[in-house]
């Protein structure tokens, strides 16, 4: 079954100074980010998360925003540049029904996305095979849009791909989640 995948519109909604007070992006990810990582920005959109990422690796890191909407990465581009950060960010275009990653990551960030994956148990096997083997995903759902149900389906789903959980960080209005790979 096809989930719903937020209109390029709506990313306007999203990225937006309001969001920006509710979830800081540099507090909900300085655990997981360091300097000279790779990390994937799952369902990016215009970069709300992106290009702070991008500012958090550094300039011998690289963000790799993955989205469906072609609209959403060329935006996305387009912000990157006026902040700076552009060469930090590589966008991605991926497929309905695959990522399509081939390199090494270190951190994945779903932040309001996975929800929107047509087969959420298939984008946790293509992420396992590109995470490095200390690497961690955060998966955050919205309360108001995913049920706990919903969210514990996820969470099922990640552990049966070979991930373990980890104590996740506090977001507003968000069901949360780390991952470690365990083999």
């Amino acid at each position: 079954m096809r989930q719903h995948v937020c209109p390029w519109w709506g990313g306007y909604f999203l990225d937006n100074p309001l969001r920006r007070l509710l979830h800081s992006p540099t507090r909900i990810l300085c655990p997981f980010i360091q300097p000279g990582m790779t990390v994937a920005d799952f369902g990016c959109g215009m970069g709300v998360f992106s290009i702070p990422m991008a500012r958090m690796v550094g300039p011998d890191g690289t963000v790799i925003a993955i989205d469906l909407q072609p609209r959403m990465l060329e935006t996305l581009r387009k912000r990157a540049k006026k902040a700076g950060v552009a060469s930090r960010i590589r966008t991605h275009a991926c497929k309905a029904d695959s990522i399509d990653l081939q390199e090494r990551i270190d951190f994945a960030l779903l932040f309001w996305s996975a929800h929107e994956a047509p087969d959420t148990g298939a984008l946790f096997r293509q992420l396992h095979g590109c995470l490095d083997p200390t690497g961690k995903i955060l998966l955050v759902e919205p309360r108001g849009h995913v049920t706990q149900s919903h969210f514990q389906e996820m969470v099922d789903m990640a552990r049966k791909v070979g991930f373990a959980l980890e104590v996740p960080p506090k977001v507003r209005l968000s069901h949360t989640a780390v991952f470690v790979k365990t083999d």
